[in-house]
């Protein structure tokens, strides 16, 4: 199969992905092997290819925003059927034995192996998931539209789950990307009036158009406290002004893999029973629950296609944010 290949990490304007022909993978007991129709490009998937997360194997085929078609089952394996449609994400797999997951906790296992990461993932024609690390796609939502959906749309449920959006009138996020675009529409379905906060003015005026409520920069007024807020930008220097624009007992969640330090701040802050919080990963229960919302209101997502083998060229507008919404890899071609 062809694959983009990172053998060494390096700034993803040297091109550090290289095109090749590699082995198909064979699905192992209660597995599925998936036909890689498209992939989501990631912020993650810089992190891996520049360095800033340390490489868990090399060489390594990255992608965790998977969408595919079941091709083969392993041993035992009976959840899916040939042909069905699924969604790869970032949590590969967790020892069955667990303790986080037995508590439903899976995505705070310290011996969880991740897509693309410890295992290879979807910038390739195939790849292979645990069919429990799986989900069924929503009817409705094309390949392109449904990648994104399988990492940043995870993640900005799971953020939104922990901010308890559900329960917040008022809701900030910050930075407007792949994942708050996604955000922001759960978040106005479950009826919180959504403040975005962007330093990029095409990104300000996306997030008009996908109905916020009120758009400025980190430091400008809301003219409201807010009750949670997200912080999308892996930048922690805005952790202090984010403080302090929302009300007592507020959350400000962080939801980035990877973030520059957080620099010292008053006490005052935080006082008030204000919560600082960070989100790890996303359970089943995220992907579940994102699935069931994304099919129930068709969640839309804007997305820049981009070949296999331009794999490096769409890291490298992700770096620049040059791209409103996600790019997304067209992996199997007509």
């Amino acid at each position: 199969m062809k694959a983009m290949v990172l053998h060494e990490q390096a700034d993803v304007r040297e091109n550090p992905l290289q095109l090749e022909e590699v082995p198909d993978p064979e699905p192992g007991p209660g597995e599925v092997r998936v036909r890689v129709l498209t992939c989501g490009v990631c912020r993650t998937d810089l992190h891996i290819v520049e360095g800033d997360l340390e490489l868990h194997r090399s060489p390594i085929i990255p992608g965790h925003e998977v969408v595919g078609e079941v091709d083969a089952l392993g041993e035992g394996a009976q959840r899916f059927s040939s042909g069905d449609r699924v969604g790869v994400p970032w949590v590969h797999s967790t020892p069955e034995d667990c303790e986080f997951r037995r508590r439903g906790m899976e995505n705070l296992c310290p011996d969880a192996r991740f897509t693309g990461w410890d295992v290879d993932g979807g910038y390739a024609e195939y790849t292979v998931v645990p069919e429990d690390f799986a989900y069924p796609v929503p009817d409705g939502i094309d390949d392109i539209h449904a990648a994104p959906l399988m990492c940043t749309g995870m993640i900005g449920y799971r953020s939104l789950r922990i901010a308890e959006a559900q329960n917040a009138p008022t809701l900030g996020l910050v930075g407007f990307g792949a994942s708050a675009h996604i955000a922001i529409q759960v978040a106005r379905h479950w009826g919180c009036e959504v403040y975005v906060f962007s330093h990029t003015e095409r990104h300000r005026r996306f997030a008009e158009q996908m109905g916020a409520t009120w758009v400025g920069e980190v430091g400008d007024d809301p003219g409201v406290k807010l009750r949670s807020a997200i912080l999308f930008a892996p930048v922690g220097e805005l952790v202090p002004p984010m403080l302090k624009v929302l009300e007592r007992g507020g959350q400000l969640v962080c939801a980035g893999i990877h973030m520059s330090p957080i620099p010292e701040f008053e006490y005052d802050l935080i006082y008030g029973e204000r919560v600082l919080r960070s989100v790890m990963n996303l359970t089943r229960e995220d992907g579940e629950g994102l699935m069931s919302v994304a099919g129930e209101i068709q969640i839309e997502t804007t997305v820049t296609g981009f070949g296999l083998e331009q794999a490096n060229e769409a890291l490298q507008k992700v770096k620049e944010s040059e791209i409103s919404g996600a790019a997304v890899l067209e992996v199997a071609r007509e």
